[in-house]
């Protein structure tokens, strides 16, 4: 469901601080409506052949017990080779453990959006394994996972549920394109979620340091603004959204 964005009170503010400043990275990020969503991308002058193509599928159990854990584990399907990520979310940095923050694997980031942020753990791999193989049951799917991704799962997944216990929820088709529009000094991402249902999200999003994070948000929403983009609507997480899907979708087969 989308999330309507709400200004961001004072507790809040001090809270995305905190966790900025124990993070590797930021994150910007917004949806658009879909009744906006053509005309952004020709406000942005980007062409949508230039797209790279992907297909992600989600694992969990048909109630999404892992969701309610705050625990996602995903797999990507894409040309240039296959990945894997267990994220955790949402997280305080310097709650987690010292073997887990220093591991090269490990990723801390910000997501901030139009009233709100979420601060998240991912541990991301590229298995040996491909993704069709496991989705179409000839493969477990403890292959697509590191040894690292394993513990990490089994360190915060609820009790008795294991990687070859999930079901596969997917996949979504995905439309990506990164670039630098013009007169935007940045790498911009633009994702399209195409849903089974026929239901679209549209992604703006553009990475940065903890440090530059307020800096690149002015310069971000100033670019959008010139181009009659706004910022201030409705926000739509893309992960929940699937997941609700396809949890549907199994309880109803």
């Amino acid at each position: 469901m989308p999330t309507a964005a709400r200004p961001l009170s004072d507790a809040r503010l001090v809270e995305m601080l905190s966790l900025m400043q124990d993070s590797d990275s930021v994150e910007l990020k917004l949806t658009i409506p879909e009744s906006a969503q053509r005309s952004t991308v020709m406000a942005l002058g980007m062409d949508a052949l230039d797209a790279q193509v992907r297909l992600v599928y989600f694992f969990d159990t048909p109630d999404l017990a892992l969701e309610r854990s705050g625990v996602v584990v995903r797999a990507r399907r894409v040309r240039r080779g296959d990945d894997s990520v267990v994220k955790l979310r949402p997280v305080v940095p310097s709650e987690l453990s010292a073997k887990v923050r220093k591991s090269p694997f490990c990723m801390v980031e910000v997501d901030a959006m139009p009233g709100g942020h979420v601060c998240s753990a991912s541990f991301k791999g590229q298995p040996k394994t491909p993704v069709h193989d496991v989705v179409s049951g000839s493969q477990p799917l403890r292959k697509l996972f590191s040894k690292q991704q394993r513990a990490f799962f089994a360190e915060n997944a609820p009790d008795g549920i294991g990687l070859d216990d999930l079901s596969v929820l997917g996949p979504i088709f995905i439309l990506k394109l990164k670039s630098s529009p013009p007169g935007f000094a940045r790498k911009m991402v633009v994702e399209l979620w195409l849903y089974p249902d026929g239901t679209r999200i549209l992604e703006l999003s553009t990475k940065c340091a903890p440090s530059e994070a307020f800096q690149v948000a002015a310069e971000a929403r100033a670019f959008l603004a010139e181009r009659d983009i706004k910022t201030s609507g409705a926000q739509t997480t893309k992960t929940r959204k699937a997941l609700q899907y396809f949890s549907k979708q199994a309880s109803q087969a």
